[in-house]
């Protein structure tokens, strides 16, 4: 097909997630190598957002492309009760790579399944039904990760199932009180958390479930002392903790798992993404010793056609493998530092800027209309003139290419981005936003 027909083709026969059909425009992909994909015009654009936040080492990684061509070559499939290579081996790397209190691993499809799974491992192992999750989440659109996800993305599953109950993230930045430091903010976060635990019933709470760091709705960090607050409640009650790792994990903060920015050890960690970066999709629920022993007498009711797939758990190998041997932690906290400095240097530059948040490759630039009052550029679930829309829409003219999420724009490169490759991307934020300073405000 020409670049024409299969845009034409794409309108007509695909449904594009999170979007009105009517006037979508995609860009026919020809080639992608790295950081860039290719239309087939000869266009360059530079994947600022590593597509979905997913694909962290880059486009054409031979070791992946090799792991699965050989894979090919003994079986494409064989089913979860039979013991594959490939899936084994996955599943003792990640355990390897987590904490000393982790044991076993339950492969899904993708993140909101990992997620869906892990709810239901953490109610059959306490024989409790209630569910924590935070109202800035997002942990899929299946059922109950939708259900468990805290933004409108979750409003078509509504009137949801019982016993999903929604809490608030320590959102320093648009909290109305005025903190003397992260420890008083943590401290005021725990006590609320704490108080409507008691108001729930702490006997009916199975789980309270986290992304560690706030992914597409605003890279929120927790503050110090937060998440071992966290782990004391859950402790204190026989809660199960549970990680959303499917996002801010695999290299993504500096760490492997982002949790260990925090000295934290949870019960459950629930990963996708990155751990094959989308050559193959692949998600999984790692679960520490002690729920894993639950189960040697239990029934885990819990199940999957293509749960550990060889092909993508063959991915899975040569991807953990890349991240040891070309040093991506090294890459992603050395590019992280400048990142960092360049976020800081719109914001004091621009007036649209009320905060930037970062850790590692995972950031955002948070937009505001006014910084004396933090009035967001559009309102929380609303965008009736298509700002946010525009705004991305002039990065994309500069073929720097990434999403927004309510009044944030995410710059989340490929874990293999260079400096130079950095600065010359962020060159682009910045004249954007310099138009945004002149016709938005």
């Amino acid at each position: 097909m020409t670049s024409q027909e299969i845009k034409e083709n794409a309108k007509k026969y695909v449904l594009q997630s999170w979007s009105k059909q009517g006037n979508l425009n995609p860009i026919p992909v020809e080639k992608a190598e790295g950081i860039y994909f290719y239309d087939y015009d000869g266009n360059r654009y530079t994947d600022m957002s590593s597509q979905l936040v997913n694909l962290n080492v880059g486009f054409g990684n031979q070791d992946i492309a090799d792991a699965i061509k050989a894979q090919v070559d003994k079986y494409c499939f064989v089913g979860p009760s039979y013991a594959a290579e490939s899936r084994v081996e996955l599943a003792k790397m990640i355990v390897d790579l987590l904490p000393d209190n982790f044991g076993k691993v339950f492969f899904t499809n993708a993140g909101a399944d990992a997620n869906e799974n892990a709810i239901k491992i953490a109610r059959m192992y306490t024989g409790r039904k209630k569910i924590f999750s935070r109202y800035r989440s997002y942990h899929g659109s299946s059922f109950g990760a939708g259900n468990l996800t805290g933004e409108p993305r979750r409003y078509p599953l509504e009137p949801g199932i019982p016993g999903f109950v929604k809490f608030f993230d320590p959102y320093i930045y648009r909290e109305p009180i005025n903190f003397a430091s992260e420890e008083e903010a943590t401290n005021y976060y725990l006590t609320k958390l704490r108080e409507q635990i008691i108001y729930e019933g702490p006997d009916q709470v199975a789980a309270i479930v986290m992304e560690t760091i706030t992914g597409s709705n605003g890279i929120i960090i927790p503050p110090k002392g937060y998440l071992p607050g966290v782990r004391k409640i859950c402790d204190e009650f026989g809660i199960v903790m549970i990680c959303d790792e499917v996002m801010a994990g695999w290299g993504r903060t500096g760490k492997m798992f982002a949790f260990e920015n925090f000295d934290v050890k949870p019960d459950l960690v629930t990963f996708a993404k990155g751990v094959t970066c989308g050559y193959v999709q692949l998600g999984g629920v790692a679960v520490s010793s002690e729920i894993a022993s639950y189960f040697d007498d239990h029934v885990l009711s819990c199940g999957l056609t293509y749960s550990g797939h060889p092909l993508a758990c063959a991915a899975g190998v040569a991807c953990v493998n890349y991240y040891s041997k070309a040093n991506i932690l090294d890459n992603v906290n050395k590019v992280g530092k400048v990142l960092g400095e360049e976020l800081e240097t719109l914001k004091e530059k621009h007036a649209c800027v009320g905060d930037v948040r970062y850790i590692g490759l995972f950031s955002c630039v948070e937009l505001v209309k006014d910084k004396a009052t933090k009035e967001p550029m559009v309102s929380y679930g609303k965008d009736p003139d298509g700002v946010m829309g525009k705004i991305v829409g002039m990065l994309k003219e500069r073929k720097f290419m990434t999403y927004s999420h309510e009044n944030m724009i995410f710059v989340c490169p490929p874990l293999i981005i260079t400096e130079e490759q950095l600065k010359e991307e962020m060159a682009k934020m910045d004249e954007v936003l310099g138009i945004v300073d002149k016709e938005f405000l």
